[in-house]
């Protein structure tokens, strides 16, 4: 019923372990490793795995990683699919609480839980849809000013208590209805790395909803390259350029819609 597929690059056994360990599962019918390092010891270590498929790969991408599991299992008859980072992790009865919420709501194409850091603090992974200043700017903007932005951006007004329906959802854990990719298209391969989420999730928006459903949770052990290597922040600045230039730097409708109905909904007051 759930499929699962997680881009690695060199990535930690011990990590990887324990976020397998999560997937163990009756829903679970395959995972598929994409290892974008093309490493020979995580290739054996897969081995051990009977329903783990290992994927060698090129460093395509996280978005282009992902796809080459999709493309595999599009026409499966799979119903559910999990994007997965390795450095998340969870008790398996998450995934039997989101297929049964998605059994029961056929107009979601795709939910995130609560998401915590391993200290139990909430990570703030339903946001709006960024503008430049959230994504680009905010680095060499004034403290106080970015984190009025950050709050409005990032949803930090809302106690995460209740359900929403929110357009962007961060790529650690995105729980998707398979067929709605025949719909909407896989990830956009243009983005090597960090708005793929953001573009992925959008697109889903414009046609179903994409809930933040907090009932259950699970943690995202979240490292943020992008703020300790020049060279990810490089890679993050030149894919955040081409994210809008695809959807728009200045004016984006759709953002300003959306954005604009969810603050709505939740009550937020400048």
């Amino acid at each position: 019923m759930i499929t699962v597929s997680i881009v690695t690059y060199k990535t930690n056994l011990e990590e990887l372990s324990k976020c397998l360990q999560s997937l163990i599962s009756s829903l679970v019918s395959q995972i598929y490793i994409v290892d974008n390092s093309n490493e020979r010891y995580i290739a054996d270590f897969c081995q051990q795995y009977t329903n783990v498929v290992y994927i060698g790969s090129e460093n395509v991408g996280y978005g282009a990683g992902h796809n080459q599991a999709l493309r595999r299992i599009l026409d499966s008859g799979e119903k559910y699919h999990l994007i997965l980072n390795s450095d998340v992790y969870f008790a398996p009865s998450v995934l039997e609480f989101l297929a049964t919420y998605m059994d029961a709501h056929a107009d979601v194409a795709q939910i995130q839980p609560n998401v915590v850091y391993p200290d139990g603090e909430l990570q703030y992974t339903c946001r709006l849809l960024p503008t430049p200043a959230n994504l680009i700017f905010r680095r060499f903007l004034p403290k106080r000013m970015v984190e009025k932005m950050n709050i409005r951006y990032q949803l930090k007004f809302d106690d995460h208590k209740k359900e929403m329906n929110v357009p962007y959802h961060q790529g650690s854990f995105m729980f998707f209805r398979l067929e709605c990719f025949k719909k909407v298209g896989l990830f956009d391969e243009r983005f090597f790395m960090y708005p793929e989420d953001i573009d992925i999730t959008r697109r889903m928006h414009k046609w179903y909803r994409t809930m933040f459903v907090p009932s259950v949770t699970i943690v995202h052990a979240h490292r943020a390259a992008s703020y300790k290597s020049k060279k990810m922040l490089k890679i993050h600045m030149v894919n955040m350029i081409k994210y809008f230039n695809k959807w728009g730097w200045i004016v984006d409708k759709e953002r300003s819609a959306w954005n604009r109905k969810l603050l709505e909904e939740l009550g937020y007051k400048k």
